[in-house]
């Protein structure tokens, strides 16, 4: 995809994956800059080193606590987090509307990207709850982001599951409230797309969310 806005913004540029252990991030971003790369994308199991690293960081990554792009700059590493903007695609194509707010939506999990669209979605007005199977955690992203936790008995319009691939979900209340949502997106796309199979219901895959957030960040590429 970035290859593809490259070309048709006319900039000359190339978009390339390069693998990066984890525990190695801060060391990669460092020898990254240095080898005169202007900008990254950053995926798990990184986007929180990545967090720790920069010098700035915009809204969604203070309040996810990660980053999913880093821009370098005279003064170091700048973050941003551009998986709030792939959430709201996803849930406006979903749901065939722009305006999401009043929209009540549950979220599952409690890593960055569940973080990530927690606060973007609060931001467009939409009211989010959050569950994760290990309910500590859920505490805390929920907390962190401003959203409220789920409640046995709470009606969706959306689902977002930010679930591991083959994750399962033992909490019957909770499979239920989610096999009664009109619209169930899962951020994972491809083969890791697995929730519709696990629910044996429909669910769209994270092929929305990862171009809409491949859109936000070319923007901050090519700004």
């Amino acid at each position: 995809m970035h290859r593809g806005f490259l070309r048709a913004a006319g900039l000359e540029g190339t978009y390339e994956t390069i693998r990066v252990a984890a525990g190695e991030g801060a060391r990669a971003l460092d020898d990254l800059r240095a080898q005169g790369y202007t900008g990254i994308s950053v995926t798990t199991p990184l986007k929180e080193e990545a967090f720790a690293h920069c010098v700035a960081r915009d809204d969604v990554a203070l309040a996810s606590g990660s980053v999913n792009v880093v821009l370098f700059a005279a003064d170091g590493a700048h973050g941003y987090n551009t998986d709030g903007a792939g959430a709201l695609g996803a849930l406006r194509a979903a749901l065939a509307t722009e305006n999401l707010a009043g929209t009540s939506i549950l979220i599952l999990g409690a890593g960055a990207t569940a973080r990530s669209a927690a606060q973007a979605l609060r931001d467009a007005g939409a009211r989010v709850s959050l569950w994760n199977r290990t309910h500590a955690r859920a505490v805390a992203a929920a907390e962190r982001a401003g959203v409220a936790l789920w409640r046995r008995g709470d009606t969706f319009d959306a689902v977002l599951s930010a679930l591991a691939p083959h994750a399962t979900i033992a909490d019957d209340d909770v499979r239920d409230a989610i096999l009664a949502a009109p619209v169930v997106v899962d951020a994972n796309y491809g083969p890791r797309a697995t929730l519709g199979a696990t629910l044996g219901r429909p669910v769209a895959d994270g092929s929305a969310m990862l171009e809409a957030s491949a859109r936000a960040t070319f923007a901050l590429f090519a700004r």
